[in-house]
């Protein structure tokens, strides 16, 4: 379950989960709070927000290398990486500091604490109990700029990154030189740069413009691929181990830390 598609733009799955958990703690803490006419709703903010900012600060801390580079990066959260665990302890944390502060204020934060985080361990859980799909890499032919038809299959028998793009798309655009940088810094790994729906005039040029050097840009003029995946969004990325199985779908924007954190749980599945 990768996320909720409105046309070409998705709403990710783990921000939907996140988004219903924090609707949930506010309902019920305002719930809890109505019988004793007490306003909780600031102190439920403080640990909404300090649970976000540590889960984020968790991750930029065990990916910092990657971001050196791009230092604002750091406060972009737009690439999803945070560390769930880091932002439950903050939860925990926050609810029993500003519990024992204002004693009166204690049952709406417990029940806004308690709603917040079951609705997230139960979004978390779904995918688990969901029947596992073994997705196999797609039988499908494609070409590449030259017009020579590539099947995608050869690629089998190591990892395999498969990039869904199109030029009029900012976040591709974002995304590509973390991912190109990628191709380089990972020979173990093969990367396909499968343009959707653009002509392959426009996707040179698009190439060209920014100075792109990509190993196996690849054309898909039906955006066949994407549909047998069943992903219409962009960006969409794919990750295929040695076998050809699907291992994860990353529906939205990725940055060099959370395709690092995705490239080492692509190595792990080898």
């Amino acid at each position: 379950m990768a996320g909720i598609t409105i046309g070409p733009f998705v709403l990710p799955y783990g921000l939907l989960a996140l988004l219903g958990a924090l609707a949930a703690a506010l309902l019920a803490g305002k719930w809890a709070a109505r019988s004793s006419r007490i306003d909780a709703e600031p102190q439920i903010w403080i640990v909404v927000l300090g649970s976000l900012a540590a889960a984020r600060i968790a991750f930029v801390v065990l990916y910092h290398e990657q971001y050196v580079d791009d230092p604002l990066g750091m406060l972009d959260v737009r690439d999803g990486g945070f560390l769930a665990p880091a932002g439950l302890l903050a939860v925990a944390l926050a609810t029993a500091w500003l519990a024992r502060r204002n004693r009166n204020a204690r049952t709406p934060l417990l029940y806004a604490a308690g709603a917040g985080v079951a609705v997230w361990l139960a979004a978390a859980l779904v995918p688990l109990a969901m029947p596992a799909q073994r997705l196999q890499m797609p039988q499908i032919t494609l070409s590449d700029l030259a017009g020579q038809a590539i099947e995608i299959k050869r690629f089998a028998g190591r990892p395999v990154v498969v990039n869904l793009w199109a030029s009029w798309c900012p976040p591709c655009r974002r995304e590509m030189p973390v991912l190109g940088a990628a191709q380089t810094r990972h020979p173990g790994v093969t990367f396909i740069f499968v343009n959707q729906g653009e002509t392959p005039e426009t996707v040179r040029s698009y190439l060209a413009g920014e100075s792109f050097s990509l190993d196996n840009v690849l054309l898909d003029p039906d955006r066949q691929l994407g549909a047998m995946l069943g992903s219409g969004a962009l960006p969409t990325t794919l990750f295929f181990d040695a076998q050809g199985v699907l291992v994860e779908q990353r529906m939205g924007e990725l940055s060099a830390a959370t395709l690092t954190q995705r490239l080492e749980a692509l190595r792990q599945a080898r």
